[in-house]
């Protein structure tokens, strides 16, 4: 699958690049191909995952939320937790143990809707709608439903900690202990 977006297409030039200077010069080229990073440290950017963080501060902040994706718009996900510990496990892997210069790695695969309900279980007053954005909607569509990260978990042992479940009650617990922290200055 080719990407479609500036974004994507630079993605892929460094991939190629270091994978080059790898097998040329004998560089440690190590990469990894993320799915969309959840985190409450940081305010969503525009990003066409950036609903599955936004959620969380208007549900906080407003108990409503519109999403510019499709209810069933199914995308690969990972808690940031998840990707720090992926990128040092990589770095610190035996080099003679890769089988690839790069990865795909993933932890789990939701849709807005989903998403939706999980948080609803905690916060029943959740009120979501759905005014699709259709140029998001095309690069979400454009980008597969599940990263296959088989090879990382073969090679280096690759396994995520973070489920739906846990992610929700995690962005639940640190946004809402920061927001309380915030109120009280």
């Amino acid at each position: 699958q080719r990407p479609r977006t500036i974004y994507g297409v630079s993605k892929v030039h460094a991939e190629l690049m270091g994978e080059y200077y790898h097998h040329r010069y004998g560089l440690d080229f190590r990469c990894l191909r993320y799915p969309g990073i959840i985190s409450a440290d940081s305010m969503p950017g525009g990003g066409t995952t950036d609903y599955a963080v936004q959620i969380f501060h208007d549900a906080i902040k407003s108990g409503k939320f519109e999403c510019n994706l499709k209810p069933d718009t199914r995308l690969p996900m990972m808690y940031i937790d998840d990707c720090l510990r992926a990128t040092l496990e990589v770095m610190e892997a035996p080099a003679d143990t890769l089988s690839m210069r790069t990865y795909n790695i993933n932890a789990m695969s939701f849709t807005p809707e989903e998403l939706a309900q999980e948080l609803q279980k905690q916060m029943p007053e959740l009120e979501v709608t759905y005014d699709v954005d259709h140029v998001r909607q095309a690069i979400a569509d454009s980008w597969p439903m599940d990263f296959d990260d088989s090879n990382a978990r073969k090679d280096w042992g690759w396994k995520h900690d973070y489920d739906l479940p846990e992610l929700v009650q995690t962005m639940l617990n640190y946004l809402s202990t920061d927001t309380r922290m915030a109120r009280a200055n």
